[in-house]
């Protein structure tokens, strides 16, 4: 730091005369410029001139003088649209040679692809998609029919995007994605793009049927327009613009169906996903033909290009919005190019089928495993709005139950006879508890794992307010719902008690987003799995509750209905979701014992560093669930205490990795014809076993070298030994 010393001000010369601002009654402007030149020459890098009242805050709100970023929003190529367009930056038609004309408009298609992947990202809509010309203005190409009925479904593709995430409210609080800025973005032509593409398809598909006829026929042919002069490149034109056409189409279809209320259109968006990842397959085999002539550019700059041929596109400035885009400075964006956005797509686009090929179970349990299983692809922005739209439409699970009826299926209630039920208020509370979880868990993974952190003290508030007014209703009355037939107390109670096992899982999902977030460090292992286990078990316990009361209702109702059918696939699901539970209780808490162990025996590193303390860390990441009273004694006096006196060779710790092994091996028969849980399970097994194998070579040998690595599965890791 170099202060601005009172020499150096009074060395400025103080000329009120040739200055352009006029100087007041209390202030004179002066020229600093001699001074900023001083400077230069005299600081280091890192110094700074400062006043004496000049503090930290002040420095983290400072301007940098002639940074670039504080000229973005004036620094442009053109002034406005319709100097552009003066200038002929964005001709109509492209270019006056046809087959140059056709390659241009393929590479406009390309970049404009490679701006929607962009913007799918995160990035501005009027930096990426809104960047082109022709996709503003439009109206401008009505005599090019390929180039105007593109334009025109890009812009109906974007608000159908735009309305599917802002109807979902996916998007995150920093996101640029749903602002539009008032650019010209719900033009009523848009919705005729596809019927204009359809017709620009058409023409071309009768082209390219006349190019696979023999050549004598194709000059014959007098009707028939070509797309340009050459013969010989006449076939491979037409199959790039056909791809690229149908792809668009497909998509937006597609995008379409999927909004459809309750699912109707999964089944139908499924087929044009499939077009959609065949079209791109077509589009990746064009690239060698349209980068034939491209001879100048190497090929890693191809391959970073924005377009199949590697060549620049026409009508396209970045800079054009600017001034749009946002009153803060606007982000510098680096566009994908357009092989990525190729594989962004069809990622996306796997993402969509998977959700078109869920079948909807009434089930909660079902609809859980599925979004868990759902979000390990780490699914993009487009896709989890899609998801959460499906799952919550108008209050309800898939817009066709309410939450109580699915709770009550999940208990193997009746609930169909008590209306009262649907408008009590604490069901009412239930119903939008669990419409926020879903919301939450379609949301990215730091955002979903900071909002289940804030949403379990929410629970467990609801919780004990339900529990203490079920148990007066019970003491007031017990005997009213036998006499009157009203069977809504007992299902509140049982509500309750469902109550609990949902609140931990919503814990246990918690802790374990932390993995995949990289929030724990190695020496922090022990308090984590000590975590895991106490919520594991808990869980465990209140899922083993919930089968006692399906099985005793189920049979109830056999017994009183002789026609009666029990569903035992519901039963066998909980069962084997129980087992499930106790094989990763068991895990976590060998885990726990294990690190301990090492931990005690000078193997493995402590959690203690220079700056914070083990139960200042155990409160940083566990703040949130001791807030809800999880558990509800003194979690770090308890862990403290169950760990500190580990020792290898504490013969229960076997038996823990042992039952676990146990438990995964009769898991898999149950989950043989689901390949995801079955790969799952297999992994907690292949963990159970390693590290039997590891904590036998720690007894053997005191002075191995010990790290843990998460190989075989996400959130239990496997004990590596090395010797020093």
């Amino acid at each position: 730091m170099q202060p601005l010393r009172d020499e150096d001000s009074s060395s400025i010369h103080h000329d009120s005369k040739n200055s352009s601002i006029p100087s007041g009654d209390t202030s004179v402007w002066a020229d600093v410029s001699p001074l900023l030149s001083a400077a230069c020459t005299d600081l280091q890098e890192g110094q700074l001139i400062n006043g004496d009242n000049f503090n930290l805050f002040a420095a983290m709100s400072a301007l940098e003088i002639m940074d670039p970023k504080m000229n973005s929003g004036m620094v442009s190529t053109f002034y406005s649209i319709d100097e552009a367009i003066e200038s002929g930056f964005a001709p109509v038609p492209v270019s006056s040679d046809s087959t140059v004309n056709v390659q241009s408009i393929i590479d406009i298609m390309d970049h404009l692809l490679a701006c929607e992947a962009t913007w799918h990202m995160g990035h501005s809509l009027a930096q990426t998609v809104f960047s082109c010309i022709y996709v503003l203005r439009p109206e401008r190409t009505s005599s090019q029919a390929l180039l105007h009925s593109y334009c025109r479904v890009i812009r109906a593709t974007c608000r159908a995007v735009v309305s599917v995430v802002s109807d979902a409210r996916t998007n995150e609080e920093e996101d640029l994605f749903t602002m539009t800025y008032g650019l010209p973005f719900s033009g009523d032509e848009d919705a005729k793009g596809l019927l204009l593409l359809n017709a620009v398809e058409e023409t071309i598909c009768r082209q390219l049927r006349a190019c696979k006829a023999t050549r004598r026929r194709v000059l014959e042919d007098a009707e028939l327009e070509r797309l340009q002069t050459n013969p010989h490149l006449e076939e491979s034109f037409c199959k790039a613009l056909l791809c690229r056409i149908r792809f668009r189409k497909h998509f937006l279809h597609a995008l379409n169906c999927m909004r459809r209320p309750q699912g109707r259109g999964l089944e139908l968006a499924r087929k044009h996903i499939a077009y959609c990842i065949s079209e791109l397959d077509s589009a990746l085999e064009s690239a060698e033909f349209l980068r034939l002539d491209i001879v100048e550019n190497g090929q890693s700059e191809i391959d970073e290009s924005t377009t199949a041929s590697g060549r620049s596109p026409i009508g396209f400035d970045p800079t054009l919005n600017k001034r749009l885009s946002a009153p803060t400075p606007p982000r510098a964006i680096k566009l994908l190019s357009w092989k990525k956005a190729i594989d962004y797509y069809v990622k996306l686009l796997h993402n969509l089928d998977q959700i078109c090929v869920f079948s909807l179970e009434p089930d909660l349990d079902v609809v859980l495993q599925f979004v868990i299983q759902f979000q390990k692809s780490r699914p993009d922005l487009v896709a989890r709005a899609h998801l959460q739209l499906l799952l919550v439409q108008d209050g309800k699970l898939y817009g066709r139950d309410t939450f109580l009826t699915i709770c009550a299926r999940s208990l193997a209630l009746d609930v169909s006879k008590n209306h009262g039920l649907h408008t009590n208020e604490y069901i009412l509370q239930l119903n939008q508890l669990m419409i926020n979880l879903l919301k939450i868990l379609c949301a990215n993974t730091p955002w979903q794992r900071r909002k289940l952190g804030k949403i379990l003290n929410d629970w467990r508030v609801f919780h004990v307010q339900m529990g203490i007014t079920v148990g007066q209703m019970l003491q007031q009355d017990s005997s009213r719902a036998s006499k009157n037939g009203d069977k809504s107390v007992v299902i509140l109670n049982h509500i309750y008690g469902w109550l609990d096992e949902q609140i931990n899982w919503v814990a246990i999902r918690f802790l374990m987003l932390g993995f995949d977030l990289d929030l724990y460090s190695s020496s922090e292992y022990c308090m984590v799995y000590w975590y895991m286990y106490i919520i594991l078990w808990k869980l465990a316990e209140r899922a083993r509750f919930r089968v006692l009361i399906v099985v005793n209702t189920e049979e109830r109702k056999a017994k009183r209905n002789k026609e009666y059918s029990r569903d035992m696939a519901r039963e066998d699901r909980i069962s084997l979701w129980v087992l499930f539970l106790q094989c990763q209780t068991c895990l976590a808490q060998g885990l726990a014992v294990m690190i301990a162990a090492l931990r005690n025996e000078g193997m493995c590193l402590k959690s203690q560093g220079p700056f914070n303390t083990e139960n200042e860390k155990f409160i940083q990441h566990f703040e949130l669930l001791q807030k809800a009273s999880l558990p509800e004694y003194d979690a770090y006096e308890s862990f403290s205490g169950s760990t500190s006196q580990a020792r290898l060779d504490y013969l229960p710790m076997y038996e823990y990795f042992h039952d676990a092994q146990k438990l995964a091996k009769d898991i898999k028969v149950g989950y043989a014809n689901n390949p995801d849980k079955l790969a799952e399970v297999r992994g907690l097994e292949q963990v159970a076993e390693r590290n039997i194998v590891a904590v036998n070579l720690f007894c053997q040998d005191r002075s191995l070298k010990v790290s843990f690595e998460f190989t075989h599965h996400p959130y239990f890791a496997t004990a590596v030994v090395r010797r020093t």
